[in-house]
């Protein structure tokens, strides 16, 4: 008797960790199925494992369904990185380039990122666990080098006001959001990436 009481005890913990995470992860879920679009601020920090070098980057995020992103970096340097149903678009003003692919797989893009586009399962794709500060931290269930693990910090309605993606080099990547502003009513056309004819054009695979 004393065995099993042990075991049950034992248990009874592990048990509430693994129902406030995956209570964390419906809340989650629940608040980008309800978001049509948003836009906010953003600070990138990545930092390098081999290095320990670190890079600050900061712009304005803007999210649209189905399948809209745009990244328009402000700081250190512009660059523009968007994606519109299939096509990607990375225009660096500075380097007067643009790297084009008119036939993107959005499939490819990190789990760490398609969450807020609503896309994919959250308690299907990962193993959740809390983590300190009453963050969630997911680990893929398959491996996928791109991805270790992604902790991130929830606000009370299930909004994300900060990620960070451990890649299975070691490199860090930190995302902050603020200022966010949801279903503003974005156009279709805030996505669109218009480019300065004389731009030296990367088309992907060489078309």
């Amino acid at each position: 008797m004393k065995v099993l009481l042990a075991a049950l005890l034992a248990a009874a913990p592990a048990s509430q960790t693994a129902d406030r995470a995956a209570e964390l992860a419906r809340k989650v879920q629940a608040y980008y199925e309800a978001t049509r679009d948003l836009e906010a601020k953003f600070q990138q920090t990545y930092t390098y494992a081999g290095f320990g070098r670190r890079q600050v980057s900061s712009g304005v995020l803007r999210v649209k369904k189905p399948g809209m992103m745009r990244w328009d970096y402000e700081q250190p340097t512009r660059k523009t990185v968007a994606v519109k149903g299939s096509r990607l678009v990375q225009y660096e003003p500075g380097e007067g380039q643009a790297y084009v692919d008119d036939h993107f797989d959005a499939s490819a893009m990190s789990a760490a990122v398609t969450f807020l586009l609503g896309k994919g399962d959250l308690a299907r794709e990962f193993d959740l666990s809390p983590g300190e500060g009453g963050t969630l931290v997911l680990r893929p269930k398959e491996p996928d080098p791109r991805v270790e693990s992604i902790t991130l910090v929830v606000g009370p309605s299930g909004e994300v006001t900060a990620t960070r993606v451990v890649d299975g080099a070691g490199n860090t990547n930190e995302v902050k959001l603020t200022g966010v502003r949801r279903n503003p009513g974005l156009p279709d056309s805030a996505f669109e990436v218009k480019l300065p004819k004389d731009v030296r054009r990367i088309d992907a695979g060489g078309r």
